[in-house]
């Protein structure tokens, strides 16, 4: 049996959570504490191989990605992959078809399970033909990548004969930038690690310094602690880095579009690239004035991380709301769904600068940056790294010398976490959650929230 012939036979699904507020990882203006968490499926298959997929969560709540998953996992089961994969945008259609739509049609809980289910057929697709998934996908002829999206709410700015007609020209140079791929000179990388709120000064100078010695020149942290504190911060940041570094800062949606405009105005001469999350990721009018308003001082706008499908990317490209795409590997309907952001990022000019700040998004979104490099915009844009969990994996991400990602070189897409890290972080029975201190934290009903957190 042809490994692309396997028909799966089962799935499991596993609630993992990282403790990882113990080290202030994730910490931001709108959460004291961040559990990386996932919702982590397997599907199984009668030839053996196994495709991985999970969402991302942050602590609560995971239980209730998992049963989402559930709920849409068994509809593959019985199924050959070939039939899956032969038009990839019908299946993410007839995935977020049926009764199930009506609690929540592409967006939310239920996209994030579609996310991990597709994620696993993606994986278990591109393990099948022995290849990491951005290789895959750069191996699509130009008619093959458009089988794989769903044009239906797009197609007024992207229609299937505009795309494939963008993938044709860059098609020409395509083998040009693979080789670039191979010798991992394809997406540059920016650090995130050293920007964590929780972080004391002198451990966001250390951070910083170790950063600049691994080749890292654009560095972004979190802000909105008030304008004297972030002046003081981001001051002896730009110290630090000098007036090459680039400097970007994230509030997490912290503000009111007023308030973020005059907020933003007093840190002009920080000399900041964008601001990221100023305001609620649904309101792209927001963000649209907010951009404009800030763009006589210099400071662009960037968000995507919690923006759910398509459309809501399409509406922020179209109100000129946005100087970068931060397109989430987890919150859209997995590769589907990301290649047509990808397509019309591009074709509205936008970089694609994907949010890759929790456990296993670097992994996710080193191949996501090289198909965008590699297939469709033909442009270096740089990547998101942080540099908490890679030892968890099985296909770990890592950065070179000279401050860029390594090319995933692993059949798959780079899925796969170690089964050592279960027995410690599988909720609710690993060692650790198991434990006193880890008790105490489940038991917490506010745990994360400003003022009322008591664990």
């Amino acid at each position: 049996m042809a490994p692309n012939d396997a028909v799966i036979t089962g799935f499991t699904v596993r609630d993992l959570r990282w403790p990882t507020s113990l080290d202030n990882i994730g910490t931001d203006p709108m959460n004291l504490a961040g559990e990386n968490s996932f919702g982590y499926l397997q599907y199984k298959t009668d030839s053996g191989l196994i495709g991985t997929g999970w969402s991302f969560a942050n602590g609560q709540g995971n239980d209730v990605l998992c049963t989402a998953i559930r709920s849409l996992a068994p509809r593959f089961v019985g199924r050959s992959l070939s039939s899956i994969t032969a038009n990839m945008g019908e299946t993410q259609r007839k995935i977020s078809s049926g009764q199930i739509r009506f609690m929540s049609p592409e967006r939310g809980v239920l996209q994030l399970a579609t996310n991990a289910v597709l994620n696993a057929i993606w994986d278990l697709w591109a393990k099948a033909e022995g290849k990491p998934l951005w290789k895959l996908v750069a191996d699509f002829t130009p008619e093959e990548f458009v089988r794989t999206m769903d044009f239906r709410y797009v197609s007024d700015v992207l229609t299937p004969e505009q795309a494939l007609e963008m993938l044709k020209q860059q098609a020409k140079t395509k083998a040009d930038r693979i080789q670039l791929a191979l010798q991992n000179k394809a997406v540059p990388a920016y650090n995130t690690s050293a920007g964590w709120l929780g972080h004391s000064d002198d451990k966001v100078r250390e951070l910083l310094k170790n950063a600049m010695k691994q080749g890292f020149r654009h560095f972004k942290l979190k802000a909105g602690l008030g304008i004297e504190a972030d002046r003081k911060r981001l001051g002896f940041v730009r110290e630090v880095v000098g007036d090459e570094g680039i400097l970007m800062v994230d509030v997490n949606q912290l503000w009111d579009v007023d308030q973020a405009i005059e907020y933003m105005k007093q840190l002009a001469d920080l000399k900041l690239w964008f601001i990221e999350e100023p305001t609620s990721p649904d309101d792209i009018l927001g963000h649209a004035k907010i951009r404009a308003a800030l763009k006589p001082y210099g400071i662009g706008v960037a968000t995507g991380e919690h923006v759910n499908n398509r459309v809501m990317f399409k509406q922020l490209l179209q109100a000129e709301a946005i100087d970068a795409v931060q397109l989430d590997a987890c919150r859209l309907a997995s590769v589907n769904e990301i290649l047509t952001v990808l397509l019309m990022s591009s074709k509205f000019g936008v970089p694609v600068v994907p949010h890759s700040g929790g456990a296993g998004m670097v992994e996710l979104c080193s191949h996501i940056s090289t198909i965008d490099f590699v297939v469709v915009s033909g442009k270096k844009s740089i990547l998101e790294y942080t540099d908490h969990l890679h030892e968890a994996f099985e296909a770990s991400a890592a950065i070179t010398p000279e401050g860029y990602h390594v090319t995933p070189r692993v059949p798959g897409y780079s899925c796969d976490v170690k089964e050592a890290q279960f027995l410690e972080f599988e909720c609710p029975n690993g060692s650790f959650w198991s434990s006193s201190v880890g008790q105490k934290m489940l038991s917490d009903p506010w745990r994360g929230v400003p003022g009322e957190q008591s664990s």
